[in-house]
């Protein structure tokens, strides 16, 4: 049986437990990744995070230095674990859909620059 978004949050919280490989697109599989970002300090060191992955990757590419990209990946995965375990007290869907949850970090981070654009734009 496959997940459905109002399966996966519903009024903001899970209403039961979903694996996240019982998702058949990407599409479904975005709000629940959102619901398994709920706490706003989760949500701030998966946009650090991110942010430092694509400064690693410029130093990676300025300074052909691989250890930039052992730096990228540990400040990736570092702040978003971090985030997990230490205030959303939730597992990262990566574990069981990795590909899935690359694409919703970076659709999130996409996300957070959006709605900070639209605020100094007073919209």
């Amino acid at each position: 049986m496959n997940a459905t978004p109002s399966d996966a949050v519903q009024g903001g919280t899970p209403t039961t437990p979903i694996d996240p490989r019982s998702f058949d697109s990407f599409a479904s599989f975005y709000p629940f990744y959102l619901g398994e970002h709920r706490n706003p300090v989760c949500r701030r060191l998966h946009f650090v995070g991110s942010s430092l992955t694509l400064l690693c990757l410029a130093a990676l590419v300025t300074t052909r230095n691989p250890w930039w990209l052992l730096a990228g990946l540990l400040c990736g995965y570092g702040f978003a674990w971090i985030g997990h375990f230490g205030f959303e007290k939730n597992k990262p869907a990566s574990f069981k859909r990795p590909l899935y949850s690359f694409m919703g970090d970076w659709m999130m981070y996409r996300d957070m620059w959006v709605q900070a654009f639209k605020r100094l734009k007073g919209t």
